[in-house]
């Protein structure tokens, strides 16, 4: 006969188990309690005294000096935050950063930071705090490419808005591999002059691209004869690929579809000289910070551009968070200085982006 609690196994009768299937949930108050028991005596003894694991306390400690607290409670005292609290309030803090953002952008960004929360977490948080998910009309993308490395082949496109009832014409030079931004320019029109400027400073700070591809604008192209831009990649000798329907130069377009969502449509610029400011630090945040869902989720262009990728998501699964800005500073990349290639059978040698022989 079984009776509540107490099992009967050939005469011997043995109690159940105390332990509950699932861990204990201890309350902020309670683990604020019993580190500071711990604190004062030892991990041991406190875990005697709250009938809780040595390795849990531990991970409390861990866990405290990760997030960096106690900065400002009285000596010999800890105080910890309730990691409910904490999660709510990084989520609420990088979605009012970034208000353009999804719940799933804005779990990678975290995770990037070294912050771990998934995907339904941060919706439910978000759509608590007013969030509203957007109506998706999906289309069927044909003729999907992706170049090998980067500079194989740079997209170029403009991007048309208003500053104060003012037209401009936004230019983005957008590498196919990384998805970075190599050079960009605004203009009051789509004219040849700040395309060809542009490009220009892109080879010179980036080195020279092997190929280039653009829609059929004015600015780029000409229906008679050879356009100024045309001229100028032949001279690079530098591949050149119309994009005879707008998906096929797609990378750029979904650019500038992320441009009008998190720069246009959230800020209100003064005049022209704060457009040109606030266009360049998005452009800065989105090659260097802003993580890419074409990229895997956790990258950001810069990472692939400048080959550190691997050292990036190394870092963001150890939960150290990865800032692609150290990884690509002056001291501590590699520049393509000097490159030796075959153009039509013919060895060519380039220095910093110019042909010097061949």
């Amino acid at each position: 006969m079984l009776s509540s609690g107490v099992d009967t196994v050939g005469g011997n009768t043995s109690r159940k188990k105390k332990c509950p299937s699932r861990g204990k949930r201890y309350s902020k108050a309670q683990k604020e309690e019993i580190l500071n028991f711990a604190q004062a005596n030892s991990v041991e003894e406190a875990a005697d005294k709250f009938n809780v694991t040595g390795s849990s306390i531990y991970e409390w400690r861990r866990a405290l000096k990760r997030r960096g607290e106690n900065s400002g409670t009285a000596e010999g005292e800890i105080k910890i935050e309730d990691q409910a609290e904490d999660r709510d309030k990084r989520i609420i803090n990088m979605w009012r950063q970034h208000p353009g953002f999804g719940p799933s952008q804005i779990r990678n960004m975290l995770k990037r930071n070294g912050f771990k929360v998934s995907v339904g977490t941060v919706r439910h948080i978000m759509e608590g705090n007013g969030y509203i998910p957007p109506t998706l009309r999906r289309k069927e993308h044909v003729g999907r490419y992706e170049a090998d490395r980067p500079r194989e082949l740079y997209h170029l496109d403009f991007y048309h808005f208003y500053v104060h009832k003012q037209k401009q014409c936004v230019l983005f030079i957008e590498d196919d591999y990384s998805r970075f931004i190599a050079g960009w320019a605004m203009a009051p029109a789509e004219r040849a002059d700040p395309v060809i400027e542009s490009f220009e400073q892109a080879v010179r700070r980036y080195g020279r691209p092997e190929g280039v591809m653009s829609d059929r604008g004015s600015a780029f192209h000409s229906w008679r004869g050879l356009s100024r831009f045309e001229a100028l990649l032949e001279d690079y000798e530098i591949n050149y690929y119309l994009a005879k329907e707008a998906a096929v130069n797609g990378k750029v377009e979904a650019l500038n579809a992320s441009f009008q969502k998190e720069c246009v449509t959230q800020t209100e610029f003064m005049d022209l000289t704060d457009a040109a400011r606030g266009i360049g630090r998005w452009v800065e945040h989105y090659n260097h910070r802003r993580t890419h869902h074409g990229l895997g989720g956790l990258l950001v262009p810069a990472d692939r551009f400048y080959g550190v990728a691997e050292q990036s998501l190394k870092k963001i699964e150890q939960g150290l968070g990865a800032d692609t800005t150290d990884l690509t500073s002056i001291d501590r990349r590699g520049l393509d200085l000097f490159r030796v290639v075959s153009y039509g059978g013919q060895p060519q040698i380039w220095l910093m982006g110019e042909k010097i022989l061949g």
